[in-house]
């Protein structure tokens, strides 16, 4: 199956199928927080979590490394949008 990302790029997705342990206690309780019935569904669930997380931690590494120059105004520049 062929999908698209937020990048307009095309890659392969292929569904993945695998056997793993999970603690039963730590299952019924993610279940119960999410109210997901399924296992697949608090994977998946988990996995979204996860990967966004991730995602705001590699933006927050950025700060102080973008430098802009003195006077700079970024409110003026949401004024001029339409």
């Amino acid at each position: 199956m062929t999908t698209a990302t937020p990048y307009n790029e095309y890659q392969e997705v292929f569904d993945m199928r695998m056997n793993i342990v999970i603690d039963d206690a730590l299952m019924w309780e993610a279940k119960r927080l999410t109210g997901l019935s399924t296992v697949e569904e608090v994977v998946n669930e988990a996995l979204t979590e996860l990967v966004q997380r991730k995602k705001v931690w590699q933006l927050s590494d950025l700060e102080g490394a973008i430098h802009f120059y003195d006077g700079y105004d970024h409110k003026a520049l949401r004024e001029m949008r339409v």
